[in-house]
């Protein structure tokens, strides 16, 4: 047909490859200085002073107060580069807030690098990355340590190109916030030895204004809600932001609130959720996921010699209005029944006999080898599952004979629990924490072989 004809190509897009031409060439042409470069590598003496999870470690050349950088580990020549809380001069326990390589630890002579590319990066001793920020080439130019501890990586005009703040682990530190598009949620630590994530969870949930905490374990499909808190704002809406604060109660005042700001998705409600009111300066305040399901905000007074850590909130305890520690799913291990903030009773065909870490359920036979035919239950009176506080009180109604065939043909159900008053049917995966109750027409009926 002839000759392609060539296409003039619009001014405002030559225009718009121009600048974007320019602005690549700006990012990759920002380095940082040599002189706020560093390499450190994980080896020499150990440092003196008592740290969290009687720990071994070393300090970086990283610290603002009351904040230091530091490679650390509880099993021998397994480390977590983490952040550390606290100061020597106070004689007190130092607490770890934040971890770069979670439940990914290195060896001696692992090294943390940050070089011109502006990438901050942490290599195993045979030169494997194991953890980095993945900024190279993006226009960072230094790295700083601030005062609430948030480790920054800067451009140029100052704007963060990466912050710990958006990464956090079991912690969160004043200043830091949760947020519906980014970080939701904080997680805890499998036990004070093993670093890596636990099964216990505090934040956000979508559609949600209410600040939630689940369990996740293999035998459950998803994880499971074990605390819930009122509404925020005007229950419209869900949450937006959520940002650990610390002010006076009172313009000029020495005690202080512990609270959470936060806005609303498709709400114009916004204001504040008091956690606790200590009765000192609270600026350097931390809230915690423990490695128990419990929830607390650890609050440092850098005023005292000794026991500068207080224990400002504690979300599951024995003082009257807040959560009782028998909701907590493994407050009686694998099965207990628990009262009054007590494990007193280990649930048995037998009866009730005395709790010890040892009770544990019923020993099941593979799935399919028993059928109903070779499956009993026994009976626990007065008893609610830990998923009846917030998750679930079963389906129904239903028939109690109807509630145990279920049970029967489910290979994964270990027991089920029953309401007679409303013949509701709860079937479980799990057992844990059993809660004593007064009616005695909650009746867990536990899953035996005959």
């Amino acid at each position: 047909m002839g000759a392609d004809i060539p296409r003039l190509i619009p001014s405002s897009v030559l225009h718009f490859l121009f600048l974007a031409l320019i602005s690549t060439a700006a990012i990759s042409h920002a380095a940082v200085p040599a002189a706020r470069t560093f390499k450190y590598v994980n080896q020499g003496d150990f440092g003196e002073y008592l740290v969290e999870y009687a720990a071994d470690y070393r300090p970086l050349d990283l610290y603002t107060f009351p904040f230091t950088l530091c490679f650390y580990n509880t099993t021998p020549n397994a480390f977590t580069l983490g952040l550390r809380m606290g100061h020597h001069r106070s004689e007190s326990i130092m607490r770890w807030v934040w971890d770069a390589n979670r439940g990914r630890p290195v060896k001696e002579n692992a090294t943390l690098t940050f070089g011109r590319d502006g990438n901050l990066a942490l290599a195993d001793a045979d030169g494997t990355v194991v953890w980095q920020t993945g900024t190279a080439n993006k226009g960072v130019v230094g790295l700083n340590l601030l005062q609430n501890g948030n480790i920054v990586l800067y451009d140029k005009k100052g704007k963060y190109v990466w912050q710990s703040f958006d990464h956090p682990t079991d912690t969160l530190l004043v200043g830091q916030t949760l947020r519906y598009t980014g970080p939701t949620k904080i997680t805890s630590r499998i036990s004070p030895e093993d670093g890596s994530e636990g099964p216990y969870s505090f934040g956000m949930v979508e559609g949600s204004g209410s600040l939630v905490m689940y369990y996740k374990s293999k035998n459950f499909p998803t994880p499971v809600l074990y605390y819930k808190s009122d509404d925020l704002g005007d229950g419209k809406g869900s949450l937006a932001h959520l940002t650990l604060a610390a002010e006076p109660e009172t313009e000029g005042s020495t005690a202080y609130e512990v609270r959470f700001g936060f806005d609303m998705n498709g709400s114009p409600s916004f204001g504040t959720y008091i956690m606790t009111r200590p009765k000192y300066n609270a600026t350097y305040s931390m809230l915690r996921v423990e490695s128990d399901g419990n929830l607390r905000i650890y609050t440092y007074d850098e005023n005292v010699d000794w026991g500068a850590w207080g224990v400002t909130l504690t979300q599951f305890d024995r003082d009257e209005g807040r959560a009782s520690e028998c909701s907590l799913p493994k407050r009686c291990g694998s099965l207990g029944v628990c009262e009054d903030n007590q494990c007193v009773a280990c649930p048995t065909p037998k009866g009730l006999l005395g709790w010890s870490k040892s009770c544990a359920p019923p020993v099941l036979p593979p799935c399919g080898q028993a059928g109903a035919k070779g499956i009993s239950y026994y009976k626990v009176v007065g008893v609610e599952h830990f998923l009846s506080g917030y998750s679930t009180q079963g389906d129904g109604p239903t028939k109690l004979a109807d509630c145990k065939d279920k049970c029967n043909k489910d290979c994964k159900c270990v027991g089920f629990f029953y309401r007679e008053e409303s013949s509701r049917c709860l079937l479980v995966p799990e057992l844990d924490t059993l809660t004593k109750v007064d009616n005695t027409s909650h009746i867990a009926y536990i899953k035996i072989p005959k």
